[in-house]
């Protein structure tokens, strides 16, 4: 693949993946969490920009402004996913737990032969949905912005090479053909559906109580290609190193039902993905990992 036109890079100095990688494998606990801790306060102290978009974010999913503490636990919990990912990266295995809802739904699908299309969000572990679901003999494709010094997704891809894939989206003009490619050659796809960079297609949804916009490149893809759609949050399981899942019900477009009759099918479905979301936030604030402005409120239709 040709090197993307535009690289980007996660906040932080460059060894500090390094730096968590070492100590969490070789420190004790007692040692490692105090520490870790710390540096998440250093970190929140030297990130303004996500620090506010932080507050924002908690004070409409809370009622109310954020206490500093509660800032804090937010970057904390983002944190210890990090820590999730690079142990998970060293060959630490994660056990994937699927609630009972719309659980034989998505296991079916999961272990169909058919390419599908799968959605998650940046909320809580789903970030490792991409992998686990290699678990069912699937080649999946992860759709992803590629970073200069994204050490976590270099370790996983290692220790998944020949299962996971990555189609970088940073440079348009090349990702168009190789996502065109990807598809009919039948292999899945898992993409994050919730930040509005990258994507050409947005619709408008109900989201923490306001009409929001959101992208709908997922359906856009799955009708044009006839491919089903699920959604997944990963979320810590009750156990260490177990990811708790939540799936949607599947999408699966009509071949004798009109490209316009498919699509509105497929709004409603993800209003109610958005829905499942919400309540998931309303349960678990923390779990919202977009330290970024909110999905924009679009404006009210003209008269």
């Amino acid at each position: 693949m040709n090197a993307p036109s535009t690289v980007l890079r996660n906040p932080g100095p460059s060894w500090g993946y390094q730096f968590l990688l070492g100590a969490e494998r070789w420190s004790p606990d007692w040692l490692f969490r105090p520490v870790l801790m710390a540096g998440t306060a250093v970190g929140m102290a030297f990130m303004p920009e996500q620090r506010k978009y932080s507050r924002e974010y908690l004070e409409l999913v809370l009622g109310r402004p954020p206490r500093l503490g509660e800032v804090w636990e937010h970057f904390y919990a983002f944190a210890e996913f990090l820590i999730l990912k690079l142990r998970a990266g060293r060959g630490v295995e994660i056990r994937c737990v699927l609630a009972p809802e719309n659980r034989a739904e998505f296991e079916a699908l999961a272990r169909s032969d058919r390419p599908a299309l799968f959605g998650t969000f940046h909320v809580g572990w789903s970030d490792m949905l991409g992998y686990l679901l290699s678990d069912w003999d699937r080649q999946v494709s992860v759709l992803r912005v590629r970073l200069s010094n994204s050490e976590d997704t270099r370790l996983l891809g290692k220790r998944f090479d020949g299962k996971v894939s990555f189609l970088w989206v940073n440079d348009p003009a090349n990702f168009l053909f190789e996502l065109k490619d990807a598809i009919q050659a039948g292999v899945t796809l898992a993409l994050k559906c919730d930040r509005l960079n990258f994507h050409a297609r947005t619709e408008v949804f109900d989201f923490l109580g306001a009409r929001r916009v959101f992208p709908f490149t997922i359906y856009i893809l799955a009708v044009l290609f006839n491919r089903p759609v699920a959604f997944c949050i990963g979320l810590p399981g009750a156990a260490p190193d177990t990811l708790a899942v939540i799936a949607s019900p599947v999408f699966t477009p009509d071949p004798a039902a009109s490209r316009q009759a498919n699509l509105a099918a497929g709004r409603a479905h993800f209003q109610g993905v958005l829905h499942q979301l919400e309540a998931v936030l309303r349960r678990q604030p923390l779990m919202w990992f977009n330290f970024l402005p909110l999905n924009p409120v679009a404006p009210p239709p003209a008269a």
